[in-house]
């Protein structure tokens, strides 16, 4: 045993993006062999927690959770109002204009008649951006004397419709059109390409899709298109590409002149817009590090670059930024650190940052490190419906080892597989990639027996519980997944709102639940983690689940 004052040790387990919802039409969860799961269901203590909306502080409860909104309440115990309504707010007040960092960049272009530029994601999803972000700033722009704008755009596919690129191509090309009719003014579209193909990895899975950015935005370089709605019609032509993988294209300056219309260069200003930090990191630090050696940049140009928000508040990436970010300040990995609780945290590349920084309320790094341990399993850079068990067995493996050695207090670990094959839209290797996960729940449940370890199984979002964009038969039938794939409905590559189970394994006998905490969320599960350790609970967090 390691701290004296800790009785039991608690592992969390997240299954990322397993919601749990009643209807079995798409349903990659119910459809999917996961015995452990029923069975905890039955013989373990249960609830469902909300992960959406305001319970995890986004602006309306018609907004779908994500991982780091998620994240950021199982590590904090509270709920913090997110990326969404903090950029919303900063828009509708006026703060972000009135900001240094909006009058530096357009003072940097104004004075010296150079371009300012915006890349993000551009849809509603409001996951990583919201186009009327975009467009609220492209407007102030104007009105703030700025000549000339491009725009950078990365198309979703992901958080919204898999072929959904039109709605927000025409609404931006829309918005363009009337802004330079008066003239005086010149916005258009310079270069883009799908979100999970260029510019926007994460936790430096793939270098490579962050250079194909790079040389796209920066460079002027891919298929070159007179319009971006002539680029989206073009790719249209082969049903088998998604908004999500759409390969890189610039913008042409006209019909009889190729040349790019909107190359970065030295003392312009760029901004990217997008608001969530994790995919927004690495292309940061391409445009802001002086020392950079993950891919050859050519010729750097000089500019003033700034961030929606500050996506690493520890490294300061980057160092200039248009809105705060949330303050979350003593959160449970920060309060066990202080008590000499021994922590391990364990996901592979593509959550690793979920189960650290977001955790840790947006902080990198570990708190002691001479009582926390942090793992990264090294993700496969593959496409994950072609492997959808990914390194949950090597996550498993890593933990079991520390469980039946005791070395830690408190765990989390995060099984990827729901969230990242769900986003691919591919039914039957979500069905896999959940039936992958419950396998791994067998593991930890025999593991749990033997080291006396109590498991707290939940997740952070849903996601692989709807994979068909379209309503359930009214007359209930499902007959999925038995059609063959090309007659299913559309995919679903989206969150959703559904809740997400809550499961407690105590070895010792069943651990009663309450019920009379109205809508519980994942801000509860910080003080039960403390309660079944034995701990008092902290005042500051949401109320247990456990009586």
């Amino acid at each position: 045993m390691g701290n004296s004052q800790v009785k039991r040790r608690v592992l969390t387990v997240v299954m990322d993006g397993v919601g749990a919802s009643p209807v079995t039409f798409g349903n990659a969860v119910a459809h999917a062999h996961t015995p452990n799961m029923k069975w905890l269901r039955s013989a373990a203590g249960y609830l469902e927690l909300a992960a959406h909306g305001k319970a995890v502080g986004l602006p309306s409860d018609s907004d779908i959770g994500n991982s780091e909104v998620g994240h950021n309440a199982l590590g904090a115990g509270r709920v913090f109002d997110q990326g969404a309504k903090l950029v919303q707010s900063a828009i509708e007040t006026g703060r972000l204009f009135a900001g240094q960092t909006w009058r530096d960049a357009v003072k940097q272009v104004t004075e010296g008649d150079k371009t300012l530029h915006f890349i993000g994601l551009l849809s509603d999803g409001n996951v990583h951006s919201h186009e009327s972000h975009l467009h609220s700033m492209i407007e102030r722009a104007k009105k703030e004397g700025v000549r000339r704008v491009r725009i950078h755009v990365l198309l979703d596919g992901r958080d919204v419709g898999e072929k959904t690129a039109e709605t927000y191509v025409g609404r931006l090309e829309q918005l363009l059109s009337s802004l330079n009719a008066s003239g005086g003014f010149d916005a258009r579209v310079a270069s883009g390409g799908g979100r999970m193909l260029i510019t926007m990895d994460r936790y430096e899975a793939d270098w490579s899709m962050v250079k194909r950015g790079w040389d796209c935005h920066v460079h002027g370089e891919g298929q070159v298109f007179p319009s971006l709605s002539a680029a989206i019609s073009e790719f249209r032509k082969d049903p088998s590409l998604t908004d999500q993988y759409l390969p890189s294209f610039v913008i042409c300056q006209s019909g009889n002149d190729k040349a790019p219309c909107g190359k970065i260069t030295s003392g312009d200003a760029v901004i990217l817009f997008n608001f969530r930090g994790d995919r927004a990191i690495e292309i940061s630090r391409a445009f802001t590090e002086e020392s950079f050696d993950k891919f050859d940049r050519g010729q750097r140009p000089d500019v003033f670059y700034a961030g929606m928000m500050q996506y690493d508040g520890d490294l300061q990436i980057p160092s200039r930024y248009l809105v705060e970010p949330p303050a979350i300040e003593g959160t449970l990995g920060e309060w066990m650190a202080s008590r000499g609780i021994r922590q391990f945290a364990c996901s592979e590349t593509q959550k690793y940052g979920h189960v650290t920084y977001f955790w840790n309320g947006n902080r990198s790094g570990c708190f002691d490190r001479k009582i926390e341990e942090y793992v990264e399993i090294p993700s496969d850079n593959i496409r994950f419906e072609l492997k959808p068990w990914m390194k949950a067995a090597e996550i498993c493996d890593e933990t079991v080892k520390r469980m039946l050695s005791g070395s830690f207090d408190f765990g989390r670990i995060n099984f990827a597989n729901g969230d990242m094959v769900g986003h691919t839209g591919d039914f039957d290797a979500a069905v896999t990639a959940v039936a992958t996960v419950d396998l791994m729940l067998g593991r930890l449940i025999a593991a749990s027996r033997k080291s006396d370890v109590i498991l707290m199984v939940t997740a952070d979002h849903g996601n692989a519980d709807e994979m068909f964009d379209v309503k359930p038969p009214k007359d209930g039938s499902d007959p999925y997944p038995y059609l063959p794939p090309d007659s299913r409905p559309r995919p679903k590559t989206s969150h959703t709102l559904s809740p997400v189970p809550f499961f407690v394994f105590d070895p010792r006998g069943l651990v009663k639940m309450r019920s009379d905490i109205e809508r519980p969320g994942l801000a509860n599960v910080a003080n039960t983690a403390l309660g079944l350790m034995g701990l008092p609970a902290n005042p500051a967090y949401q109320t247990g689940l456990v009586q």
